[in-house]
């Protein structure tokens, strides 16, 4: 298998640590998604990162797509539950990350336009989902060792790659200080092989 990846994305991010958790081997094309001749464009309609090129030519895009994938795969490092009340809550966590990244990346990218395009609406209520899904996690945390009970699972990977994406991308937002046992989780997730190999660049 092939990965077509961006190392600054945090969902690339996550389908990495998902393969290394699971001891996956694959090969690595970093891809600009934003060059006109990027590799990306001719293998996932949507021109986004991450792709996984299966070995019989097919790919498959879309994070959540890719790593439920890999999850079945093998045994290995199992991340989401089978079946049931767990399971669900497992992927509302993944959803909620990724719900991080996206109100990020839109609120980025209007930063980016010139100054006298940008909609002072639209930052405001990009920041405000950010805040209100940083206090949804910290709630739902609480004082449990992970974002799901006891165990670490792919609610874990996907909210420490949302969060390192937010501290990489927005240095001013004072998460940690905070909320202090996000912080707390984040630094537990950062000892773990597969977050010091893909911190993002």
């Amino acid at each position: 298998m092939k990965l077509i990846a961006s190392l600054a994305s945090p969902f690339v991010r996550k389908v990495r640590i998902v393969m290394a958790e699971k001891k996956i081997e694959y090969e690595l094309l970093l891809d600009d998604p934003w060059s006109p001749d990027s590799l990306i464009q001719q293998s996932n309609p949507l021109g986004k990162v991450p792709c996984l090129m299966m070995d019989d030519g097919g790919a498959m895009f879309d994070s959540r797509v890719i790593v439920e994938y890999l999850d079945i795969l093998t045994p290995v490092g199992k991340l989401i539950p089978v079946s049931g009340r767990e399971r669900a809550e497992v992927k509302c966590w993944e959803a909620l990350a990724d719900g991080i990244v996206d109100a990020g990346i839109m609120l980025r990218q209007e930063k980016q336009r010139p100054t006298a395009h940008q909609s002072e609406a639209l930052q405001k209520r990009q920041r405000g989902k950010i805040d209100v899904a940083l206090r949804a996690m910290s709630e739902g945390l609480a004082d449990k060792a992970f974002c799901v009970g006891t165990h670490y699972s792919l609610a874990d990977v996907a909210t420490g790659c949302a969060l390192g994406w937010l501290t990489f991308r927005f240095p001013d937002i004072p998460w940690r200080e905070d909320y202090p046992e996000l912080a707390k989780l984040v630094d537990k997730l950062a000892e773990r092989q597969s977050f010091k190999d893909t911190v993002p660049k």
